[in-house]
């Protein structure tokens, strides 16, 4: 049976050759990379376009209120969780008339 400084000693011999065969494949990677990119004459654009990503397609614009609060003047879109001072109260009667 291994002891715990043995066992240690075997993962830190094994991270230095993780490290190793990572930085070697990863030169590699990069080689092939921009002989690829020097062959087909290729741009950063044609490579990472900046057109909408579909992250960005899926954001809204900010949306109108619908409620206001006739006290504090207080608005709410009518989206995510009502607001306090609409909790328990007809919506009806805080509608933003358009």
């Amino acid at each position: 049976m291994s002891s715990l400084k043995d066992l240690l000693s075997q993962i830190e011999s094994l991270q230095n050759q993780v490290n190793e065969v990572r930085q070697r494949e990863v030169g590699e990677a990069i080689a092939k990379v921009r002989a690829i990119i020097e062959e087909y004459q290729l741009t950063a654009s044609d490579v990472f376009p900046s057109g909408k990503s579909k992250s960005a397609a899926k954001k809204t614009g900010k949306v109108a209120p619908k409620y206001r609060d006739p006290i504090s003047g207080n608005t709410w879109s009518g989206r995510g969780l009502a607001p306090k001072w609409l909790a328990g109260k007809n919506k009806a009667d805080y509608l933003i008339a358009a």
